[in-house]
């Protein structure tokens, strides 16, 4: 088999400091990777890094015992500066760096060899051909000197006399054993999350004990079953998990939303509301929070209680907008508050300065490049809101193409019907927003 070479990156799309988003996948894919495989190794990535900041006995494992490793410091990322600092402490040579910007290295590497690439507008590797030759012949000379082999690590350049750990006598094949593992639970994940709940509750059994699985492998779980609708195997997951990841913020996060979403508002306002105190406003919390108050509004309007429905409605439109604030490039939190502020009776001022701001926020993240579901139902709602037709449609024949979880057109649609019925009260009809509401209906039901 081939040696194994470690990827410290970022995972999905991130915004740099420049204000340009990165399609980091795709530099994965078309440049490091193709690198890699030429230069004869097997690649192995590093788990998501949304994990609040766990890192986990694999992580180590994969920084120590790997062979060879690529970190990508484009956009100064956290974790992989701290997860290369950790390389640099034990391994003095056969770490290849990269960087996607223009201007000056970090000041902590600058002097270090460092392979640049150019991105293009969309995000992705300008040429990402001519950096995968860059990578693998930065691989190949590191592989054909392993004699001597020169020192990447400023640790080892520094320091006089620094003794790097005996490698050899870790236990390299539970290593890669573990790792190879990692990837089939993930593929078993794949498959059964097509399959539907009962595939995903069976892949989950053959996994075994949640406490003793790699990090990656249960938030690919909790996920898999997010995309099924298991709301309480996500709970009970979530529970049966290790304090220090039960403790991270994806996995409160996904907590908050699974008991929502499973009826008990109480417990999931309480979980969300505790990450906000913790860790402060953001986007991803924010709109889960808002999501929690829409859902009580809702409770309270079907009972026929207007009053407490509208105090439920006022505390969603301001979580909602607190975590537009928090980051003004995700438009989610943000259409969700024009929505709502348009539900309102009367219809609240602020979404006439507001729903521009949301526009601008979700065109610009589909001009990046990489845009998923949620961009497109952006566009959607506010097309609706909007009364513009043709901009509703053209979107959400985009949207119905992004669909990955059922629950999402469910979302949607939900949404369309109560501005609908908002208009509709007003004496302002929309039948056709409720054609597109029915036909996400029907995407969410097959």
């Amino acid at each position: 088999m081939n040696p194994l070479c470690f990827v410290l990156m970022p995972f999905g799309t991130k915004a740099i400091p420049s204000g340009q988003m990165v399609d980091f996948d795709a530099v994965y894919e078309t440049l490091i990777k193709p690198g890699i495989v030429a230069a004869g190794l097997e690649p192995l990535r590093a788990d998501e890094e949304a994990m609040g900041g766990v890192i986990h006995k694999p992580m180590y494992e994969r920084l120590i015992l790997c062979d060879f490793a690529v970190a990508d410091l484009t956009g100064a990322n956290a974790n992989v500066f701290y997860e290369l600092g950790l390389r640099h402490g034990v391994r003095p040579a056969t770490t290849v760096m990269l960087f996607g910007e223009k201007g000056p290295l970090p000041f902590d590497v600058a002097p270090l060899r460092t392979i640049r690439y150019a991105l293009a507008g969309d995000g992705k590797p300008l040429d990402p051909a001519a950096g995968a030759v860059a990578v693998a012949k930065f691989l190949d000379e590191a592989r054909r000197s392993q004699s001597e082999p020169p020192e990447d690590s400023p640790v080892f350049q520094l320091l006089e006399g620094y003794q790097a750990p005996d490698i050899a006598r870790l236990k390299t094949d539970v290593f890669r054993d573990r790792a190879q593992y990692a990837a089939a639970a993930r593929s078993k994940l794949a498959a059964a999350r097509r399959a539907g709940q009962a595939a995903v509750r069976t892949a989950a059994l053959e996994l075994g004990d949640p406490a003793g699985l790699e990090a990656g492998v249960v938030v690919d779980l909790l996920l898999s079953y997010r995309a099924v609708s298991d709301w309480p195997a996500m709970i009970a997951l979530v529970e049966a998990l290790p304090k220090p990841l039960q403790q991270s913020t994806l996995v409160r996060e996904q907590y908050g939303f699974a008991l929502n979403r499973a009826g008990y508002r109480d417990e999931a306002e309480a979980v969300l509301r505790e990450l906000i105190a913790q860790r402060g406003p953001s986007s991803e919390t924010n709109g889960l929070l808002g999501r929690v108050y829409k859902d009580r509004w809702d409770d309270e309007r079907r009972a026929g209680n207007a009053l407490a429905a509208r105090g439920w409605l006022k505390k969603a439109i301001d979580a909602y907008l607190q975590g537009f604030e928090a980051d003004w490039r995700d438009a989610y939190p943000g259409v969700n508050a024009v929505t709502l502020m348009t539900l309102i009776e009367p219809p609240d001022p602020r979404r006439l300065d507001l729903l521009p701001v949301v526009a601008y926020a979700v065109k610009r993240r589909i001009a990046q490049g990489a845009p998923d579901y949620w961009d497109y139902a952006t566009l959607v709602e506010l097309g609706v809101l909007a009364g513009d037709e043709a901009m509703a449609e053209d979107a959400a024949a985009n949207a119905l193409a992004c669909v990955r979880e059922k629950w999402e057109p469910e979302t949607t649609a939900r949404n369309l019907a109560l501005i609908a019925e908002a208009r509709a009260a007003r004496g302002e009809e929309l039948d056709w927003a409720n054609d597109i509401a029915a036909l996400l209906r029907a995407k969410a039901a097959l």
